[in-house]
């Protein structure tokens, strides 16, 4: 047997205990018993110490030496370059590290949830300051004497430093804010009205997770305090929250983990439970649960489609007509969450976070004062005070649960979403009429052909060159948004 055949076989073990893991993460986060929080920081421990045993298998390096020398076709290149890259930054990780981050990271999000709902960040603190101090254990352990902040964004984003993101913020952020200042000083857009039913809500984003192409016959859809997917292959899994008064928190939430779920269900099959089978990159996740969300899902034809099924399922809800609708949707409003926040400053509250978590890992501040730190800019950057942790710090999932380096990439997603939907406009003329018929198919057929068949084949910048036809940068993305929010808040 060819030792690269040897070495997915015992890959495949090891990614089907990786899938393992990530179910108790998506049981913990909806279906769990409040009082099992200590024994599941146990379960994933106990399998992170089995996962990183193997990860880290000698046999595994000695595998890829032979196979690396007799490689056939770019797919085995493909998955030997994953395979290689992973290894090479688990082996740098003591055992007795990866399974302290897996317990920890496990406790802290049930304080984390409590500290939410209590809007106490203080019971938090104690908390945070472990994950972060071993967080940065691991980054420096995986930097080798570089940066232990670039070295943690590599988990997320391959081949991307903070500079890089730094330069791409900085060139987005005059237009950004810009825009967000003429919106703000037009006529608001109206709201909806009234309570709309928990029920209707949840049906009404099953028939949405539907008409975007999620096959449920391979995934489900649950409720979580935070909205997320989990899994990939025959087993993905989304989640969404229902507000009785905003029903676009429910519906959009939605639209936008469908995203990522059709991107790992759309993944060649020949590839699952190999490293190629799945994302390839949080930012390439991203781009496709925000074109799914945004260019797709916030389109002017889409909502007009979508204004009638909800007049359909809820009655007047104080929104006239279709056209208002889209305004309405589409809103630029003041607000502290960021995942119910508008395309302008979507990306500004990421800029507030990549600021604050890079100060974390570096020690310019602690993690005490990190609530007094978050509020202060917010205030300086929208101009109006946190009133509560759960709008202000407390408001994120992810650096409970270790993901030092994550937030970046929901900002690179939005700028590969805006290159993509460029590319897709030019590949699909009749876009709009099909939108507006709430028919996604040639839309979402495009992304699955172009980009998400591909999981890990190619690089994250590859993949969205290729499908782009060009390098990627931030321009698509931000003449998209002037178009757009300049159409709706014209300057007079």
């Amino acid at each position: 047997m060819r030792a690269y055949d040897e070495l997915m076989r015992f890959q495949r073990d090891s990614e089907a205990l990786g899938q393992v893991a990530g179910r108790l993460s998506w049981d913990q986060e909806t279906m769990m018993p409040a009082g099992a929080g200590a024994q599941r920081a146990e379960e994933m421990g106990a399998l992170e110490a089995v996962l990183h045993a193997r990860r880290t298998d000698p046999r595994v390096g000695n595998w890829l030496a032979k196979a690396e020398t007799d490689t056939q076709g770019e797919v085995e290149a493909a998955q030997l370059r994953l395979i290689r890259h992973s290894y090479d930054r688990v082996t740098k990780v003591p055992a007795d590290l990866a399974v302290a981050v897996a317990r920890a990271t496990s406790t802290a999000q049930g304080k984390w949830a409590d500290a939410r709902a209590n809007d106490d960040f203080s019971t938090f603190a104690p908390v945070l300051t472990e994950v972060l101090a071993l967080k940065r254990e691991e980054g420096a352990a995986l930097a080798n004497g570089g940066d232990i902040y670039d070295a943690l964004i590599e988990d997320y984003e391959p081949e991307t430093s903070a500079a890089d993101l730094q330069a791409m913020f900085d060139a987005m952020r005059p237009g950004l804010v810009a825009l967000r200042q003429a919106a703000l000083n037009g006529t608001e857009a109206p709201s909806v009205q009234g309570t709309f039913d928990h029920a209707q809500q949840l049906a009404l984003s099953n028939e949405l997770a539907r008409v975007f192409g999620y096959d449920l016959n391979r995934g489900r859809l649950d409720l979580a305090v935070h909205p997320f997917s989990s899994g990939s292959g025959d087993d993905v899994r989304i989640t969404t929250r229902v507000s009785a008064t905003d029903p676009f928190n429910c519906l959009y939430s939605t639209i936008h983990e469908v995203g990522h779920a059709c991107y790992e269900q759309n993944i060649d099959r020949a590839y699952h439970l190999t490293p190629a089978g799945k994302g390839v990159s949080m930012g390439v996740h991203e781009s496709q649960s925000r074109i799914f969300e945004n260019q797709l899902g916030r389109s002017r034809p889409f909502c007009h489609w979508l204004y009638g099924r909800m007049v359909d399922l809820f009655g007047d809800f104080g929104i006239a007509d279709a056209e208002t609708f889209y305004a309405c949707v589409n809103r630029v409003h003041r607000g502290y969450i960021r995942t119910e926040s508008d395309e302008v400053q979507y990306n500004l509250h990421i800029m507030l976070r990549f600021d604050l978590e890079r100060a974390l890992v570096s020690g310019d501040l602690l993690p005490q004062d990190l609530e007094g730190a978050w509020n202060d800019r917010f205030k300086a950057d929208f101009g109006y005070e946190v009133t509560k942790a759960s709008d202000g710090c407390l408001q994120d999932v992810h650096w409970s649960v270790g993901l030092f380096g994550y937030f970046p990439t929901y900002a690179l997603g939005n700028v590969y979403a805006g290159c993509l939907h460029e590319a897709l406009r030019e590949a699909v003329p009749d876009l709009d009429a099909q939108l507006g018929r709430g028919d996604l198919s040639v839309a979402t057929a495009w992304l699955q052909d172009n980009l998400q068949c591909h999981g890990g084949r190619y690089k994250p910048q590859e993949v969205i060159a290729n499908a782009y036809g060009k390098v990627p940068d931030s321009n698509a993305l931000m003449v998209y948004l002037q178009r757009k929010f300049g159409d709706l808040y014209p300057v007079k």
